[in-house]
């Protein structure tokens, strides 16, 4: 029988990098984002390149009744999904508390905790009928710490960690595996969001470091995601080497 990821926000960053590592080992893929052209591109890439079968389900998932309506209508063959990936999520702004745009809290919360619950909700319905299944969530090493002008992002993430352990208590007796990812520095999009399109602030970012690939937190999510049934990760930061946590990093000169 075929396996099935779900994956969220699959469009860029970790969740594309995910696409093609799932799709590498012969999942069949159900890919979800709002940009429906790249949707399409990754889509077509996957099925030529893996030969395997891929489900576009564009939405946002900050829209509540876009996300119950599309994961209630996925045909029926595709609703024996084995792993979720609940990756969809943002930064915007960093900004001291007193002086953050209040419409950057608003988005965050909403895609960050809102639609993460929405997509886990929806998604765990269909994997309670099955009595089997494994929801894989992007938090964040901003989860376990705070650091200065992370506010509203970092209590996303620590919202994030605390709902991953309530799922691993809820639905244990459904044999269904709950586990949280948190990466640390980790170079894709993400910076660029943040910082709404200035890519040169972006990149500062990562001066002095080599900051993990989506690639590398994809192999670990993979690997999460293939252990034998009886064994589940609960909680596992990554870090590159040069980081130790949200605040200690050793950097050295670029040139």
């Amino acid at each position: 029988m075929k396996k099935i990821v779900f994956i969220t926000g699959a469009t860029s960053g970790f969740g594309e990098a995910c696409a093609y590592k799932f799709a590498a080992d012969g999942y069949d893929i159900i890919i979800n984002g709002r940009r429906t052209d790249r949707l399409q591109v990754l889509a077509d890439e996957l099925e030529n390149k893996y030969n395997i079968a891929v489900l576009q389900l564009p939405f946002d998932v900050q829209n509540e009744n876009a996300v119950f309506e599309s994961i209630k209508n996925i045909p029926a063959d595709w609703q024996t999904i084995n792993v979720l990936i609940n990756n969809a999520g943002l930064a915007l702004g960093r900004d001291y508390f007193n002086e953050a745009d209040v419409s950057d809290w608003n988005t965050m919360i909403d895609t960050n905790v809102k639609g993460f619950l929405y997509v886990a909700k929806a998604v765990s319905q269909l994997m309670v009928k099955q009595s089997k299944g494994h929801i894989i969530n992007m938090g964040s090493i901003a989860g376990k710490e705070v650091y200065e002008k992370g506010n509203v992002y970092c209590a996303t993430k620590f919202a994030v960690d605390a709902l991953s352990q309530a799922m691993r208590i809820d639905l244990l007796r459904h044999n269904i595996k709950v586990t949280s990812i948190n990466p640390g520095a980790a170079e894709t999009e993400f910076s660029v969001v943040r910082f709404k399109g200035d890519e040169g602030t972006a990149k500062k970012i990562y001066d002095g470091l080599k900051p993990l690939s989506a690639e590398d937190v994809a192999e670990v999510i993979f690997y999460c995601a293939t252990l034998p049934p009886h064994v589940c990760i609960n909680d596992l930061s990554i870090t590159c080497l040069q980081q130790a946590n949200t605040i200690y990093f050793n950097r050295v000169n670029p040139a």
